[in-house]
């Protein structure tokens, strides 16, 4: 029996949000309890290895994910009921001009230590 090995490129990629200061208490018990159908969502949208970090004094959300697709998989995630259903819910927790709907800038990964 033989084993085919996935070479599929896993991109890491990460980005920035920016909460309202008066709501990251609030953004962070939002988060304790992710609806399943929204955990379902990314996985099948191929979110991989995805974590959220938050600089509490600001607001300040760095996302991290790993993705064979990033474009990809942010356009899988975009079209389903859930993502625009989660995204209307997390609005109020976002600096006016930092909508958590909007397409995600991916910031350049230039250095990896393994």
């Amino acid at each position: 029996m033989s084993v085919e090995s996935d070479t599929r490129a896993l991109h890491k990629v990460c980005f920035l949000l920016k909460l309202r200061p008066e709501r990251v208490q609030d953004y962070l018990a939002a988060h304790e309890h992710v609806w399943p159908e929204m955990l379902d969502a990314l996985r099948t949208a191929g979110w991989k290895n995805y974590s959220l970090f938050l600089r509490v004094d600001d607001g300040l959300v760095v996302g991290y994910v790993e993705s064979e697709d990033p474009e990809a998989m942010t356009a899988a995630m975009s079209a389903t009921d859930v993502d625009a259903r989660w995204q209307r819910t997390m609005a109020e927790y976002f600096e006016p001009a930092a909508r958590p709907d909007a397409p995600l800038e991916f910031l350049t990964h230039y250095f990896h230590l393994p």
